[in-house]
């Protein structure tokens, strides 16, 4: 990957794009957009983007990712501590996908098991409420990429949508899990595994 500072941009900007609206797919276009050089280096931040494409050359887009799939947006909150903590964590959990997966789906099964409940109700929402595994996502006790497996798995984001008509946090939660959902990268066969031997015994 360059270290051009107006390719790192170029990057952001479609990035920014995918995660924040409906209708572009960054995957769809191949990462294009309408930015003109000469309107780039007009930016004040321009130096952001500069040093985002220095430290992280190699793996620029992981960068961008691990960022906007947390909501940080601003290039300029991603260039401290933040950024990068939240790209050491992203890389953390994607270079060991399928142990995070393991241990997150024996979370949801003691969570399941202290109320009695099945895998699949972990999957409903239920009177305008999140699903409970959208919960446990939100409070942090398993990954977003273990939500976006089990979604690939069961398509239980698309089932119960039209069931959850609060406004204030859904559509923003369900876009993040939705544009994030092509860059992770399992093997579905082996979840499927996984998650036939935790919780075929409920």
């Amino acid at each position: 990957m360059s270290n051009d500072p107006f390719e790192s941009y170029k990057l952001y900007n479609a990035l920014k794009l995918h995660f924040e609206s409906d209708s572009y797919d960054a995957i769809k276009y191949n990462f294009k957009t309408s930015v003109k050089a000469q309107s780039f280096f007009k930016r004040k931040d321009k130096y952001f983007f500069a040093k985002i494409a220095n430290n992280h050359s190699k793996d620029i887009m992981q960068f961008y990712i691990a960022n906007f799939k947390v909501g940080l947006s601003y290039v300029g909150d991603m260039i401290d501590d933040v950024g990068n903590n939240n790209y050491t964590q992203h890389k953390r959990i994607v270079e060991s996908i399928h142990r995070v997966f393991s241990i997150d789906i024996n979370i949801i099964l003691d969570e399941l098991e202290k109320s009695s409940l099945s895998f699949d109700d972990c999957l409903t929402a239920d009177l305008n409420d999140h699903p409970l595994i959208i919960k446990m996502m939100m409070r942090d006790d398993i990954s977003m990429e273990t939500v976006v497996i089990i979604n690939a798995l069961t398509g239980f984001i698309s089932r119960e949508d039209s069931k959850i008509t609060e406004t204030i946090l859904w559509p923003d939660v369900k876009r993040k899990i939705v544009k994030y959902s092509p860059f992770v990268r399992y093997d579905r066969q082996k979840c499927v595994n996984m998650l036939k031997k935790v919780f075929t015994p409920i």
